[in-house]
């Protein structure tokens, strides 16, 4: 059985590392642009403390105002311990928490300031507090390519990292590769080894790439048999808790060229698509 394809659009990643504030009335126009293309899901924001990334404390806000009343577009937030997925929870509108779970012990620490392990205790909690509110949480398997900070990674760690996710309960997994240095080897042997294995799982691939490196990372994964792929336009944004410097995030519209050129149909418009490309230019100045 062939599965959807799903592009989840992110311009949460894409602003929340720039440090001047982007005015909410900016972010709101430029999402409610976004939800008119027919992107599979919004990842709009995010309940994390303002302290940690400021550019987010006004998610609520900009909730408040998006027009919901003509899209087929779901919306992810991302949460990243259990007070903010107890806040998200609180909104009708949002369909999905975004968990970034790391198997580098450092970046965890970095990210969430909590343990591996800890954070394993917290994303119980927040999948039955999802549950409850008939939210799905995506959890995000981050360092799942590598790591710069000397923690072990290999395929056997990343798969028995998602052999106790799936126990837990997990049913969306996006293999995160923070900081752009997944290749056509590590995409392939990871995405053919584990949706087999794990079918009941939804994998995603959350790509970070450099401007020369983006077209083997979606062919491998995509041939491997992928379905789930986040961007950004332009490929704007990155993670501003991995290094100092960012790599970008995939660019949608280079996603869009290669599926084009693999006649491959998706669900976007062609014309609200260059309005909302358009705005992001307006946006990111």
């Amino acid at each position: 059985m062939n599965k959807p394809l799903k592009i989840i659009e992110c311009p949460r990643d894409a602003m929340q590392g720039i440090k001047p504030f982007i005015d909410t009335a900016a972010k709101v126009a430029y999402i409610n642009s976004l939800l008119k293309v027919g992107f599979d899901t919004i990842d709009f924001g995010s309940f994390v403390s303002p302290k940690a990334i400021p550019q987010m404390r006004d998610t609520a806000a900009v909730l408040a105002q998006l027009d919901l009343s003509n899209t087929k577009s779901k919306l992810l937030a991302i949460v990243a311990n259990y007070r903010g997925a107890t806040d998200a929870c609180q909104f009708e509108q949002i369909d999905y928490l975004g968990f970034p779970f790391s198997i580098s012990e450092n970046f965890q620490m970095r990210n969430t300031g909590k343990t591996i392990i800890e954070s394993l205790e917290t994303l119980k909690k927040i999948l039955d507090l999802a549950e409850k509110h008939q939210k799905k949480v995506v959890t995000y398997l981050s360092m799942g390519f590598g790591n710069p900070y000397g923690d072990p990674w290999n395929p056997e760690i990343v798969a028995q990292w998602t052999e106790t996710l799936a126990e837990m309960g997990v049913t969306i997994l996006s293999l995160s590769d923070t900081i752009g240095i997944s290749n056509k080897e590590s995409i392939t042997s990871l995405f053919e080894h584990l949706i087999p294995l794990y079918p009941a799982i939804e994998f995603g691939a959350h790509f970070h790439t450099t401007k020369s490196a983006w077209y083997e990372k979606i062919d491998a994964a995509y041939q491997a048999g992928c379905r789930r792929f986040d961007t950004a336009i332009k490929g704007y944004g990155g993670c501003p808790m991995a290094k100092d410097e960012l790599t970008g995030n995939m660019p949608t519209e280079k996603l869009i060229s290669y599926f084009a050129e693999q006649k491959i149909k998706t669900q976007l418009n062609p014309l609200h698509f260059e309005s909302a490309y358009n705005n992001a230019l307006d946006v990111f100045k």
